[in-house]
């Protein structure tokens, strides 16, 4: 995937996911935290999964090595299990409006653990960004002078926080995995996570709603979860993981709108102060450029592609010269220099 199109995709993930914070924020009114979190992805998990088999006329292989299952699995509990049940039970001690905003720290949060923990390169320019979305995460959760948070409870803030987190690990993880296809990965995910949580709050004394709320919630979690995360997962592949995260960073000033224009909710200097800090971040990380001469070494791995500068080689098997296609290729090093973000092409050293 060229850059270009793994930003629109990333912008697109964010653009769905931002806009259906404050739609949850109203079911979660009605509908129980761990219960509303299934059925959120389970409505992902089916609606992808149907579009999966339709495409393919029936099941056809992830192309998924034995290796990167528990990437995959990691990234099931983290992200489709821990962290929508924490976001829900946030969601009902805090706004939407700051709620959206907050959820900006899962771009922070994916960065540090993409540079410490998996070791992406990082510049003066994003750590800045990251910097300045922190800093408006810190006037969010700081209590007030008289002593209440700024629409909602500071545990209800922490709890959002916590949720970024799990969905850090959750992209550090799905990263390991990206080349395969983002149908399977987001519909699967769907699937365990939805199941997982739809049970556990019914153990926990939660009961199914109506027809019509249980479509809205399933609807909401198809376009905010499912549809939201296979471009997630194609930024991913494209751009790497903290800046995907910098770009996905766009979801919460969408919620925030959505949440003041739509359902009217009430703003103070504290929350725009925060809106400008993070705004300031955001926008560094999108007038990013980073280029250098680079090595790539070789490498063996299989995904969809095309024949461009990074896809240079022979068939073993008759090819009808269709593209893109999938197969086990191999990269020869080469030297080279342009514009480029640490996708699955370059994961090298600085």
């Amino acid at each position: 995937m060229n850059p270009r199109a793994a930003i629109l995709a990333a912008l697109g993930a964010a653009l769905l996911f931002g806009a259906s914070t404050p739609f949850a924020k109203l079911l979660a009114g009605v509908i129980s935290p761990t219960l509303l979190a299934g059925l959120l992805y389970l409505g992902s998990g089916i609606g992808l999964w149907l579009l999966r088999l339709i495409r393919d006329r029936g099941f056809a292989s992830p192309h998924l090595a034995a290796r990167e299952w528990p990437w995959l699995l990691g990234a099931i509990v983290s992200g489709g299990v821990v962290g929508p049940v924490l976001l829900m039970w946030g969601l009902t001690q805090t706004s939407a409006a700051t709620a959206s905003l907050l959820l900006n720290l899962e771009a922070v949060f994916t960065a540090v653990l993409a540079w410490v923990v998996f070791r992406e390169n990082a510049d003066r320019r994003i750590v800045s960004g990251m910097a300045l979305i922190v800093a408006g995460g810190v006037v969010l959760v700081w209590p007030t002078a008289a002593g209440g948070l700024h629409g909602g409870t500071t545990l209800g803030a922490l709890a959002v926080c916590a949720a970024c987190m799990c969905w850090a690990l959750d992209n550090n993880l799905t990263r390991k995995v990206s080349t395969t296809d983002a149908v399977f990965i987001a519909g699967t995910k769907g699937l365990v996570a939805g199941i997982s949580n739809v049970t556990s709050g019914l153990l926990l004394g939660a009961a199914l709603p109506g027809s019509v709320l249980l479509g809205k919630a399933m609807l909401v979690g198809f376009a905010g979860y499912g549809v939201s995360l296979v471009l997630f997962v194609l930024a991913l592949r494209g751009l790497g993981s903290s800046r995907t995260g910098a770009y996905f960073s766009t979801a919460p000033f969408i919620g925030a709108a959505v949440a003041i224009v739509a359902f009217g909710e009430p703003t103070s200097w504290i929350f725009w102060l925060a809106a400008g800090l993070m705004a300031w971040g955001v926008w560094l990380h999108l007038t990013e450029r980073h280029e250098h001469v680079h090595t790539h070494a070789r490498l063996v791995h299989i995904h969809s592609h095309s024949h461009d500068q990074h896809h240079q080689h022979t068939h073993a098997f008759a090819w009808d010269g269709k593209e893109p296609h999938t197969h086990e290729h191999q990269h020869e090093p080469i030297t080279h220099s342009h514009a480029h973000y640490p996708d699955v092409h370059h994961r090298h050293d600085h």
